[in-house]
């Protein structure tokens, strides 16, 4: 199993900046964490890709945060970072976590969800 736990939400003004973290715990049948990344989900919409990163690789990012949101990872921490720089009110959302990990047996893979973390941005 993959428990995430998530910081960093909160509200700010237009323009502002936020981090969000999301640290990742292994347990079980994992044999290690493979694509993490950030979703959001606004209310009466649906929850979309913000940024993905890949144990190795290059990052993925809607292009509505391209060029003011950055996402990376410590892999010895098992933490996926998110900084947003230059929010829109239309950022405004609940942020979730997303990590792919990989069984040891089989080598299946799992997606696994933080609870989420609310992101306010003010006009």
């Amino acid at each position: 199993q993959v428990q995430l736990v998530e910081s960093g939400g909160g509200l700010v003004q237009a323009g502002g900046s936020l981090r969000l973290s999301c640290a990742a715990s292994a347990s079980g049948t994992i044999l290690r964490i493979e694509t993490m990344g950030w979703y959001r989900q606004a209310p009466g919409k649906q929850r979309e890709l913000v940024a993905s990163i890949p144990s190795a690789g290059t990052t993925n990012y809607a292009d509505s945060v391209k060029g003011r949101f950055t996402i990376s990872r410590d892999n010895a921490k098992n933490t996926v970072y998110l900084e947003m720089n230059s929010l829109k009110p239309e950022d405004t959302a609940a942020y979730y976590c997303n990590v792919v990990a990989r069984h040891k047996y089989f080598l299946t893979t799992s997606n696994y969800w933080g609870q989420g973390t609310q992101v306010t941005v003010s006009s």
